[in-house]
């Protein structure tokens, strides 16, 4: 202390912290060095603790690196429309020889999706997104778009999909996102995506399994199924089975499944413990809203569990996941009810941005048709290989 004393060197609060005239800078590669103005000179030390850094992750999303004429590694902040020559990684330097493992970060419930994608780089991955023009399936898409992923809409609504498009665009203009048409209600639009993303010869690196519907009063779709059924599990049911070979070839892969922790109120089986498919797509009779809902979920983690114990071993894994309480999406709309106790519950919920963390979901049951395969199909209009969202052998 008494040489740094001498120096000058020991004016600061923190050891961390420059003295007068030092400026920290880094490489195109990432490497910190310092820069001493008053005798104009440069070191890879720091001038208090002698310790060699260099920034950890890649740049916060909307940022580039740019060399200027003299060679001297600039930032550009597209974003905020600024240039700089500070990296705005320095706040997240590691020490290049550190003598303790790092500690694994926690996140909570107020965690962002940008928090979580922070310093991660999906430059070359494909990404499709299900009902993705709002609510958590926008939040997901745009994260993974403005961290460099080639990302999917997969929509209903052509209209609102491209309006989500523009919005992601607007955040950064070089994000690599589109939209293609996917009707979950109709399972030869389901097909028909399939084909088309087939067509486009590329990769699929995760698939996003998020649109749903809730609290709809009872409709059969055009295959002749409960809509809520339908919608939620068996068209994704489907996308999966026809994208499961891209899936394959594009290993490492992942689908993810949206659930919810409201899987846990609801049974699909009978009193003697066997699958009940009148419970899948009800009657008007017997159909209530809310059980259709959780069933419905359920159907996905049990569909989530099997998909990740059949593909697992090609390098697919799955996740059945609840993104917490979140009430700020449209998924209530059905109903003015609905809206009403989803709008009093609001306070007490996280936002989209912080939804998009998602939670993995406990199975409570199995979903099996037996060591032999499932039973047969009990709609007509299934098409080969579909047996109400159970695998065929």
């Amino acid at each position: 202390m008494a040489a740094l004393r001498y120096a000058g060197l020991d004016d600061t609060d923190s050891e961390d912290e420059l003295p007068p005239g030092w400026e920290e800078r880094t490489t195109k590669d990432g490497w910190v060095y310092y820069a001493n103005h008053t005798e104009e000179k440069t070191q890879w030390e720091h001038p208090k603790t002698g310790k060699r850094k260099r920034v950890a992750g890649d740049l916060p999303y909307g940022w580039e690196q740019e060399t200027d004429e003299n060679g001297q590694v600039f930032f550009v902040d597209h974003i905020n429309k600024r240039t700089t020559y500070l990296d705005p990684r320095l706040a997240f330097t590691v020490d290049d020889n550190p003598t303790k493992p790092p500690t694994r970060q926690r996140y909570d419930s107020s965690t962002t999706a940008m928090d979580i994608l922070q310093g991660r780089d999906f430059t070359g991955k494909v990404v499709v997104v299900t009902g993705a023009n709002s609510g958590i399936g926008f939040e997901t898409a745009k994260s993974f778009a403005l961290h460099g992923a080639h990302v999917i809409l997969a929509c209903r609504n052509m209209a609102r999909a491209s309006e989500a498009v523009s919005r992601i665009l607007e955040e950064w203009h070089k994000a690599k996102v589109e939209a293609m048409t996917l009707d979950l209600a109709l399972l030869r639009s389901v097909q028909h995506f399939a084909e088309a993303f087939k067509a486009k010869n590329v990769a699929l690196h995760v698939l996003v399994c998020n649109a749903a519907v809730f609290g709809l009063p009872w409709s059969l779709t055009k295959d002749g199924l409960e809509t809520t059924f339908q919608v939620n599990h068996l068209g994704h049911f489907y996308l999966v089975q026809l994208l499961q070979d891209v899936l394959c070839h594009s290993a490492p892969a992942r689908v993810v499944l949206v659930s919810s922790e409201s899987h846990r109120f609801t049974d699909i089986n009978d009193t003697s413990g066997n699958l009940d498919f009148s419970r899948l797509s009800p009657s008007q009779n017997d159909y209530w809203a809310m059980l259709a809902y959780n069933r419905s979920k359920l159907c996905n983690i049990l569909f989530s569990n099997e998909l990740h114990r059949r593909l697992s071993p090609r390098g697919v894994t799955s996740n059945a996941v609840h993104p917490g309480n979140v009430m700020y999406s449209s998924i209530h709309r059905s109903w003015w009810l609905w809206t009403l106790l989803f709008t009093l519950a609001r306070p007490f919920t996280k936002s989209m941005v912080r939804g998009w963390l998602l939670a993995p979901c406990t199975p409570s049951a199995h979903l099996s048709g037996g060591p032999r395969g499932p039973p047969p199909c009990v709609a007509t209009s299934c098409p080969p290989g579909l047996s109400l969202g159970v695998w065929s052998p």
